[in-house]
Parts: C-alpha cells; structure tokens; sequence
C-alpha cells in the first residue's frame, strides 16, 4: 500500500499521476491520517468503479449496524417487540 500526502495533489500531481499508473491505487493522507483512495480506472470504467464502491460502504453500513444491535443487545428482539417500537416511534411524529 502507497500512502502519499495530499501536497502531492498540488504540487506534484504528474508525479502523482505516474505512481497511480504504476501501482493501481494510491492511500492519500493528511497529517498522517488516511482520507481518501485513488485507484487507476480506464475510461469505461467509471461507473462500475462507482457502483462497487458505493455497494462496498453500504456492505460495512450493515456490519456497523449489525454490530451495535448485538452491543446493545436490540439483535434478540422479538418480532412482537419490534412491531411495539415501530408504533412507538410512529405515535410520537
């Protein structure tokens, strides 16, 4: 994994250009700190790189999701109770 710092957007960015060529995906970071990725796509590409991206973060969504249900315990509701909440919810709007 390559990690380059976000300067290189601005002050080197052909340099920047070469290393994502030649190394398919580039980690850009900020004080150290991972922000963003940078992966090497081909024109006809975009869409489907966009699309995966997006149904890849919605896949970790579900598990931060799943993972606080079981931490607070809510995964053992029963459908009785689930129902309760949703008319709960639904009678303070």
């Amino acid at each position: 994994m390559t990690f380059v710092p976000y300067r290189m957007l601005r002050n080197t960015p052909a340099e920047l250009r070469r290393r994502l060529k030649e190394g398919g995906h580039l980690v850009v970071t900020a004080d150290g700190e991972p922000f963003a990725v940078m992966v090497s796509i081909e024109p006809d590409e975009v869409e489907q790189v966009l699309e995966l991206i997006l149904r890849l973060r919605a896949q970790q969504a579900v598990r931060r999701m799943r993972r606080s249900a079981r931490e607070r315990g809510v995964n053992r509701l029963s459908e009785a109770e689930i129902e309760e909440e949703i008319r709960a919810v639904r009678g303070d709007r």
